[in-house]
């Protein structure tokens, strides 16, 4: 009450600040009358950025002549003199940068756009509302995009019903190596790191890589081509968890001459609760940095840039269960064998994760080209706890750690209406497992390398048609060192089919070294079609291919993060995707419509598949086997966003996902069901001030294959078969949630204020894509404020 106290007479007097010079507003769009989202105003030492429609608005500016600067990345600079002697509107049309690498990728739709490359956008207002959360939690507001779950803290992005390894995460144009390969595995990124978030879905973005599947996630760090200084910082309290989190940042811009950037981000979460429970042991930690200081000349620029990320994040306690017959319990009652009242404390089964960031990287304007150069080094460890006793109680049972270097060079030469890129990537990784843990590591020691060449070509043949083609060659090498268990080596059907990996013989265990080679060829067509002013036609077709992991090789034992037996298949091939994709766009400033309908073929689809129980030491724990089968995947992504009256706007986001496993006749596992979201959104003049309702609704998934096993509890003195379901689907859902906030002028400052009501209703529900659905519901209602200062 204190805090509400002081609040409202420092929201009363910025309201009373705001009246006393003059104040600037208007939007920024783009010759298509898009709006662009994040651009910054400047005004001698005032800092203002618009929102997601465009808008914005700048206070208290002195009277008299005024220098006013408008800047967005890719976008020429608008730089103007304005004579204050009242408030004043500024409608700023921003035209496209014609020589810039990233661009190709990043940029809006603009008229005869050269790349064919399907791409949406958070919008900075959705980053900064999700400061507190993570980027799998932020990526779900884009349509096609769902969430992958373990628990309450670990969310993997999927992209059309596919995820990890087929869905990169591309950060600050370096290929994120975090042990991705697990679904227990969140990215090592933090939200608050990024100025700029974007979906690609397809395999076309061969720059990247020619393994994306599904897709690519591009997070980019901002970038500030104007001489000023501004800062940040967000401030996000959180009933559920009843814990906070403290993000703040500062922003030094330069044309030529030096720039920085640097943030940090601090995380406090206790036990999440459900509507009739607490999840115990789900709390989180986390305490992140990311900085880059960058030199720009006249032809050159030279950007070093390092992030650390570092995070502790609490496993359910009701996931790792005891006999058989807690396990089957567990799992057939819906009801959490673990209930404890709430705490802070982060117990064990818990992760510990650190993940380190280093990049040099040199750009370089050439006649009609650019060049870049960069070279990266990241440093993995991860640490899973077991609830494990004695002397043991504090060692992890998983103690991996990953250490890649890369770099790569890249290459883009502008010819009229015609561009070509080129490039090249080289990596190395060694991956290490510690032998202190005293359990056989779930992923052993291994080591990679990669290297990859890649060119795409892009014509514009008329003012309203453009297209593109491109071809990458990917090489890859993979050496592991690893022991079997010979009763497991030949349960897997390995006795005598990959003989020549066995190197020694140690009591009851194989001591193996398997190796692998790939060479991949990835290629991927595309043409953009403009039909008048407004509307777009965009297909693609692109032809993927994607190693098997580590994990999908190697896994042999328990892992502890999710309370999973998993196993590995050496026999493994490489998968091939076919994707096909079409694009219906409809622009305009009150009505836009996407609908992007999808096929997938993929040959060796490799999935994870419940096969059993296995007792062990630990207790007992449901056993999943690698297979690998052909797949279809077809669907379709529709959104639109109708403005009926001036400050009000609904937007609409509809997908649909349909996996067949081929080669079994069944569905394929894991699929997103049905779901669409409504947003309904009011815009006020006093104040920036807005309310927002949005209803989410998931259906329950009917199409699922039946992967339920038996497993023998004891009753009555004799072991009986239980069926233990752990491949019904659970009941479909409908969520509300409620936000509203305003912006304040502070003095030279500005304010903004949020408050967020996520489950309304408090509805108790679960998720199918929830790895611990089996255990646990989902977390109830989290009432949320947050205040940011822009400084």
């Amino acid at each position: 009450m204190k805090f509400f106290r002081f609040l409202l007479p420092l929201l009363l007097a910025g309201s009373w600040c705001a009246k006393a010079q003059y104040t600037l507003g208007g939007s920024v769009r783009t010759p298509q009358n898009i709006a662009l989202d994040g651009a910054h105003i400047h005004i001698g030492a005032l800092h203002g950025i618009t929102a997601p429609d465009g808008s914005y608005e700048v206070h208290n500016i002195p009277g008299g002549e005024q220098r006013v600067v408008i800047s967005y990345i890719g976008y020429k600079t608008l730089d103007t003199i304005i004579f204050f002697h009242n408030d004043v509107r500024l409608n700023a049309i921003l035209k496209p940068e014609s020589l810039k690498l990233e661009e190709v990728v990043v940029s809006e739709r603009q008229k005869v756009a050269q790349s064919s490359i399907q791409q949406q956008r958070l919008t900075t207002e959705t980053i900064e509302q999700y400061s507190s959360a993570t980027l799998g939690d932020a990526l779900q507001r884009l349509p096609g995009v769902y969430a992958l779950r373990t628990g309450t803290s670990i969310v993997k992005p999927v992209i059309n019903g596919l995820h990890s390894s087929r869905v990169p995460i591309i950060s600050n144009n370096v290929r994120l190596e975090d042990q991705q390969w697990g679904v227990e595995h969140a990215p090592n990124l933090d939200i608050n790191a990024a100025g700029r978030i974007s979906v690609i879905k397809g395999t076309n973005a061969l720059q990247y890589g020619g393994d994306a599947v599904g897709g690519l996630v591009l997070a980019e760090p901002m970038k500030v081509l104007k001489d000023t200084l501004f800062g940040k910082s967000i401030l996000t309290l959180n009933s559920n968890g009843r814990g906070s989190s403290l993000a703040t940042s500062l922003h030094k811009g330069n044309e030529t001459g030096w720039a920085y950037n640097a943030g940090g981000s601090l995380k406090y979460m206790g036990d999440r609760e459900a509507p009739d429970y607490v999840i115990s042991n789900t709390g989180n930690r986390e305490a992140n940095f990311a900085g880059d200081v960058r030199y720009s000349a006249e032809k050159y620029s030279l950007t070093g840039y390092y992030s650390f990320y570092n995070a502790a994040i609490g496993i359910a306690k009701a996931s790792h269960t005891g006999s058989s017959a807690d396990m089957a319990r567990a799992i057939n009652s819906g009801i959490p064998g673990v209930i404890e009242p709430f705490t802070y404390n982060i117990g064990n089964p818990r992760q510990e994760i650190q993940h380190h960031l280093a990049k040099l990287e040199y750009d370089r304007k050439l006649d009609d080209a650019t060049l870049n150069i960069q070279y990266a080094f990241q440093f993995n460890r991860r640490q899973e706890f077991d609830l494990r006793r004695g002397n043991f109680r504090d060692v992890p049972a998983l103690d991996l750690t990953l250490i890649t270097h890369s770099a790569q060079i890249n290459w883009v030469k502008y010819l009229g209406a015609s561009v070509i890129k080129a490039g090249g990537n080289a990596s190395l990784q060694d991956n290490t497992a510690s032998p202190d843990t005293g359990i056989q590591p779930l992923i052993p020691n291994y080591n990679k390398t990669e290297a990859g060449a890649y060119t795409v070509f892009s014509h514009s043949f008329t003012d309203n048609f453009s297209a593109e083609a491109g071809l990458r060659y990917d090489f890859a090498q993979i050496t592991a060192s690893k022991y079997y268990q010979i009763t497991r080596w030949e349960n897997l059907g390995y006795d005598g089919e990959f003989d020549n990996f066995i190197t020694g013989e140690r009591g009851t265990q194989y001591l193996t070294a398997p190796e692998f080679t790939y060479n991949n060829i990835s290629a991927g067509v595309g043409a953009r079609q403009l039909l008048g002013s407004d509307y777009e036609v965009v297909a693609n077709a692109g032809l993927a291919m994607r190693n098997p992991n580590p994990s999908e090789l190697f896994s042999d034992g328990l892992h502890h993060s999710n309370g999973t037996i998993e196993l590995g298949d050496l026999g493994l091939e490489r998968e091939k995707a076919l994707k096909l994709s079409a694009g219906f766009i409809k622009n305009g400033e009150t009505f836009t419509f996407e609908a992007t309908p999808f096929v997938n073929i993929i040959n060796n689809f490799i999935y994870l598949q419940p096969t059993g129980a296995e007792t062990t030491i630990r207790g007992a724990f449901p056993v999943y086997n690698y297979r690998q089968a052909n797949a279809v995947l077809t669907g379709i992504d529709i959104s639109s966003t109708w403005k009926p009256l001036q400050n009000l706007q609904c937007d609409f986001a509809f997908a649909w996902v349909n996996g067949n496993n081929t080669k079994d006749d069944l569905p394929l596992v894991d699929m997103p069901p049905v779901n669409f979201s409504n947003t309904i959104r009011y815009n006020w003049q006093w104040h920036n001030l807005f309310t927002e309702l949005r209803s989410e609704a998931v259906l329950r998934q009917e199409r699922f294959p039946d992967y339920n096993f038996f497993t023998d509890i004891p009753q009555n003195g004799e072991l009986t078969p239980i069926l233990v379901d752990v491949s019904t689907p659970p009941a479909g859902y409908h969520l509300l949630h409620f936000r509203s906030g305003a912006q304040f002028a502070v003095g030279r400052s500005s304010m903004a204020v949020s408050l967020s009501v996520y489950n309304i209703f408090n509805t108790s529900y679960r998720d199918y894509l929830n790895r611990q659905r089996l255990y646990t519901d989902e977390p109830g209602r989290n009432i949320q404020l947050q205040i940011k200062f822009n400084y």
